[in-house]
């Protein structure tokens, strides 16, 4: 690493941490050419990621966009904070592991649908609601049917 103040190539790493939420790391260095201190911050580098859409265009992966709809479906349902955010953390590390430089947003949907039932079925039906487009009653009645095909009335 070199010194911002000298150039000099030769800096010494004197602490490491963790920082932010644990994906980043906080170097402080000391230059013995110029005898300064400095931090650096370093982060690994993730290729961009691309989102194939149903219509074939590509665009960007939107971390932000994805966290947004979960926590819609989410909203109003005794779900703790904390754990939605993992539940959001997991899906993330999930897409950007597959190593991919493309991803079809059916998959990014259909891993966001898995991830949501396995946490709470209300939230998993209105994230659904949306994925697939549902524009009648009866398209909420044939989903919920397929999760209950016993009928799944209690009552």
């Amino acid at each position: 690493m070199l010194c911002p103040h000298c150039n000099q190539d030769n800096t010494q790493v004197k602490d490491s941490r963790p920082a932010e939420d644990g994906t980043i790391i906080r170097r402080r260095r000391f230059c013995p050419a110029c005898r300064a201190r400095f931090t650096t911050f370093e982060r690994p580098h993730i290729p961009e990621l691309s989102v194939c859409k149903k219509d074939g265009r590509r665009v960007s992966f939107d971390r932000s966009k994805l966290a947004h709809s979960i926590r819609v479906a989410l909203r109003k349902r005794p779900i703790a904070a904390e754990q939605v955010d993992q539940v959001i953390a997991d899906l993330f590390a999930r897409i950007e592991g597959m190593g991919k430089s493309v991803i079809e947003s059916s998959r990014i949907g259909e891993m966001a649908m898995h991830a949501l039932q396995r946490l709470d079925s209300v939230a998993y039906v209105r994230f659904a609601s949306v994925y697939k487009d549902f524009s009648t009653p009866e398209d909420f009645r044939e989903f919920v049917q397929r999760l209950h095909p016993d009928g799944g009335d209690d009552s």
